[in-house]
């Protein structure tokens, strides 16, 4: 990732913020865990997306043998943890405004604990139950065009 591709992400991110933001009751200084949460959640989409053929494939391939394995021990040997449907950013991003959107992010954020229990506790899961507080739902942050690097080694702060 050369410079103005490193500029035009944190320009990205930065806006995403401010939407996020804009849309809730929280302060400047409260808001960074959660959108770190669904920076997290679009990462974890994009790397599972790297692999997905190659998942999809090898169930495919053993399915109905005697070697057959379920989706989820595929995707954690092929990926490090196992993305379900209601996890996928897509779907959280383009859920109705009716639904509990706090509760499907944490939700996402629990099923990845589950195939990653390294991760167990410390995702910001809680942090979304403060959007309750204003009086509409914020809407989740497209980052439609961010395509996060699989290692983020680059990034010193």
């Amino acid at each position: 990732m050369n410079k103005a591709q490193l500029k035009k992400l944190e320009n990205d991110l930065w806006s995403a913020a401010d939407k996020l933001r804009a849309n809730s009751d929280l302060k400047a200084s409260e808001y960074s865990t959660p959108v770190l949460g669904l920076i997290f959640l679009k990462f974890a989409d994009n790397k599972y997306r790297q692999f997905e053929d190659a998942i999809l494939a090898e169930y495919s391939k053993l399915k109905g043998t005697r070697r057959e394995r379920s989706l989820q021990d595929i995707a954690i040997e092929k990926c490090g943890f196992a993305l379900g449907p209601q996890a996928r950013y897509d779907y959280l991003l383009n859920l109705p405004e009716k639904e509990d959107i706090p509760k499907a992010i944490r939700s996402a954020m629990a099923s990845i604990e589950d195939s990653k229990p390294e991760l167990r506790g410390v995702l910001p899961q809680q942090e979304y139950d403060r959007f309750n507080r204003c009086q509409r739902q914020p809407k989740i942050p497209q980052f439609g065009n961010l395509n996060f690097p699989t290692r983020l080694s680059f990034i010193v702060v």
